[in-house]
């Protein structure tokens, strides 16, 4: 009977597979081969790799995507360290409608993203005239399209996902642990740096590194905003294959491998500090 049960499971999984392989695995193995050819040529090539590497136009592109990431994502997780811990000091009411707030905001992004700010910030922008017409300074000198620009509009998406996945950390902290350490005579402060910010630290490693690998896959939002004017990773690789000028989809093969194994490296490199960290709190 259990043997029958597995045998239905593993079937009605079967289209979950069957996606995953199709849509995740063959392409991805189709654009490794292809990074690793030169111009529709038949034989195999590290020329879009030193191209890669060689290339100061992409190596402009790779830095501005790791400077933006970084920049936002550090931005990002320290703002919400503070908002999701204040989160859990509302009632469980208000809790949710927080929570659900915070998850719609996280979605709204993309091109939808983009519009708003060019809507609200941009250089005929709702604000811009408004500020403009009462004469005060406070975007006097602000571009948004812009890498300063840019930041602000990856800052917008990064905070909600890192407090969704902050969140349930906080509530990970016990009552009684605080109970315990003010009945030994600590004091707050002194229980957030014995415990609290140990207990937290591993999955704030990790949300870090969601968000950055999050920022540096980042694609529509930045190309709604500054199209091709602003170098940066995700927008070559989608010049490379759509072809702004003449389509190179094996050097954006190239480009795209880059990507996925710098984020790779990012999640190894997390997991490398969680497991570092949680051997010292052992």
């Amino acid at each position: 009977m259990k043997k029958k049960i597995n045998g239905f499971l593993w079937l009605s999984a079967t289209p979950f597979f069957v996606l995953i392989i199709g849509f995740l695995f063959l392409p991805f193995i189709a654009m490794i081969i292809s990074s690793f050819k030169k111009n529709g040529e038949a034989g195999f090539s590290l020329f879009n790799y030193t191209e890669v590497f060689t290339n100061k136009f992409y190596l402009q592109a790779i830095g501005n995507s790791v400077l933006i990431s970084f920049t936002a994502s550090l931005i990002g997780i320290l703002v919400a360290v503070f908002v999701a811990y204040s989160f859990t000091k509302f009632s469980p009411k208000v809790q949710e409608r927080l929570l659900l707030l915070a998850n719609m905001t996280s979605n709204f992004a993309g091109v939808p993203l983009a519009f708003a700010y060019i809507v609200l910030l941009g250089t005929s922008g709702l604000f811009t005239i408004l500020f403009n017409e009462l004469s005060i300074g406070f975007l006097q000198g602000f571009n948004l399209y812009s890498w300063f620009g840019l930041v602000i509009i990856y800052i917008y998406f990064q905070i909600p996902l890192a407090i969704m996945l902050l969140y349930p950390i906080y509530l990970g902290i016990e009552k009684r642990w605080k109970e315990a350490a003010t009945l030994l005579g600590a004091s707050r402060m002194q229980f957030w740096l014995k415990i609290g910010i140990p207990f937290i630290l591993p999955g704030i490693a990790g949300t870090f590194s969601i968000l950055f690998a999050n920022a540096m896959g980042a694609y529509a939002t930045a190309y709604a905003l500054v199209g091709s004017n602003f170098n940066l990773l995700p927008i070559r690789i989608g010049a490379l294959i759509s072809g702004d000028i003449f389509a190179q989809p094996e050097l954006g093969s190239a480009l795209a491998v880059f990507l996925g194994v710098s984020m790779i490296i990012a999640l190894l490199i997390n997991e490398w500090l969680m497991r570092l960290v949680r051997r010292d709190l052992a």
